[in-house]
């Protein structure tokens, strides 16, 4: 599909022009940054049309700035790709912004495939950019940082051994039916077993603390052989179907692309009896480095913080910086439940590759506090490092440092991420995400730290004027 890089104007965008139809001065601030990042809009771009063998030619699609306005807007607004696309369609306002203007807007499938072709790579370069703007225009300093982490979920069921094996069970089901479709002779005699195994699992599942000592192990060892079954007859089904579908080009294409993805789900369902049995059978205690959580998400990793009211989550821990004007300077999706006190370090090196020196403050929840990383940020000229100690005893000059103004006042600062956090959640809408696979999470939370930093920089710029205009 062809795209083009800028929309051409027609004669009825000219008309709304002359007419004095403006944007709101916060979304007008932000369109005039994105628009004056011509290089970041080309990474873009190229994300578009990567792979596409001739990328001039054909229809034309989704330009590069249509692209970006439109992702900022939806991150700004927490609105999903249906209510953006209508939103959009509804609003001449949202049309400008968007560069849309007068053109069809097309549908929320088209939005998606164009989120889909984002790369991570490229939202880490669109917030450096955001953030070296901000240092160039004065608006940031970089001499006070704050630092957490927090938990992004990924969009998956609460998982359990016995759903995670119905999963493999319900959906390899599905997928050999779909490849019968093509192949009927291929599929003859696959066994269907989802009654059954839909049954054990419910079973499992509504059994009390007082049956599950005596009727769990029975129960699963039912379910693990059906799932068992139907993976092995799943797996039974790839070869005749691709010495049956190599006629028709199509149908070739088709059962290949089913095939590939019943191997795919196979080799998942078999971590999931390995870790079943392990965990049920033989009483094992399985790391959660070596489960699985997820059939549809298998990136997951669970996260386990001490938090009361959640004690466990399942997506990822992100490392968040965010300087003293609100500017998030740094994001970073962690692999696994690393502890916090690992992040100070590389924390350090980035700023300093940001602004040019250190800062001057330090501030991070006690999950940050070690000896060492006191002692670096210290010798690397981190003039206020506020770490509270995490666990021991203090010495008298650690408590008298703690009990210090100017750690209680860093202390207060720090504070003030907790509320960006919220911001993100609730704001942004980067609780949940609900984009399938790793790099699409990692340009999720990296669009909604984008959203919030061009929002802090069209206000940051707002008050900046007023008091340029107060002090003439």
């Amino acid at each position: 599909m062809g795209r083009s890089p800028v929309p051409q104007l027609r004669f009825a965008d000219l008309e709304f022009h002359a007419q004095g139809v403006t944007l709101d001065a916060t979304l007008r601030a932000i369109a005039a940054f994105l628009d004056a990042q011509g290089p970041l809009v080309e990474l873009v771009h190229q994300d578009l049309v990567r792979g596409l063998a001739r990328p001039a030619t054909g229809r034309p699609g989704l330009s590069a700035p249509q692209v970006l306005h439109a992702f900022v807007l939806q991150r700004l607004k927490n609105w999903d790709l249906r209510e953006l696309r209508e939103r959009i369609a509804d609003g001449y306002t949202l049309r400008r912004f968007t560069r849309f203007d007068s053109q069809r807007v097309p549908g929320h499938d088209a939005f998606h495939r164009a989120f889909t072709r984002l790369t991570p790579a490229t939202l880490r370069a669109l917030n450096a950019a955001v953030v070296q703007a901000a240092v160039a225009s004065g608006l940031e300093d970089g001499r006070q940082l704050r630092v957490d982490t927090t938990v992004v979920d990924t969009d998956i069921h609460f998982p359990t051994d016995s759903t995670l094996l119905w999963d493999a069970v319900r959906v390899l089901t599905r997928l050999v039916g779909r490849v019968g479709e093509h192949a009927p002779a291929a599929t003859a005699g696959f066994p269907d077993r989802t009654r059954r195994a839909r049954r054990r699992m419910q079973e499992i599942s509504r059994l009390t603390p007082r049956e599950r000592s005596r009727q769990q192990r029975r129960k699963y060892r039912d379910l693990l052989a059906v799932t068992a079954e139907v993976v092995a007859a799943a797996r039974g089904v790839v070869a005749p179907a691709r010495a049956a579908g190599a006629g028709e080009a199509l149908a070739a294409l088709a059962v290949e692309a089913l095939c590939a993805e019943i191997a795919h789900v196979c080799t998942l369902a078999d971590r999931v009896l390995d870790q079943t049995r392990r965990r049920v059978l033989q009483g094992e205690q399985v790391p959660a480095a070596a489960k699985l959580f997820s059939l549809f998400e298998p990136h997951t990793d669970l996260i386990v913080r001490g938090k009361a009211r959640t004690p466990a989550e399942f997506g990822h821990k992100v490392f968040l910086a965010e300087s003293r004007g609100g500017l998030l300077t740094e994001y970073r999706v962690l692999a696994g439940n690393p502890p916090d006190e690992d992040q100070v370090a590389l924390s350090l090196t980035h700023h300093v590759h940001t602004f040019g020196a250190p800062p001057a403050l330090y501030a991070g929840d006690r999950g940050f506090h070690s000896p060492a990383n006191v002692q670096a940020l210290t010798e690397a000229g981190v003039t206020t490092v506020c770490l509270p100690q995490r666990g021991g005893a203090k010495t008298p000059e650690r408590a008298a440092v703690e009990q210090g103004r100017a750690f209680k006042r860093g202390q207060r600062f720090r504070a003030g991420i907790e509320g960006r956090i919220s911001v993100l959640f609730r704001g942004r809408g980067m609780k949940r995400c609900r984009h399938e696979g790793r790099d699409r999470f990692e340009v999720f939370v990296g669009l909604a730290v984008l959203a919030n930093n061009l929002l802090r920089i069209a206000e940051l710029t707002k008050k900046s004027q007023v008091r340029r205009r107060l002090a003439a």
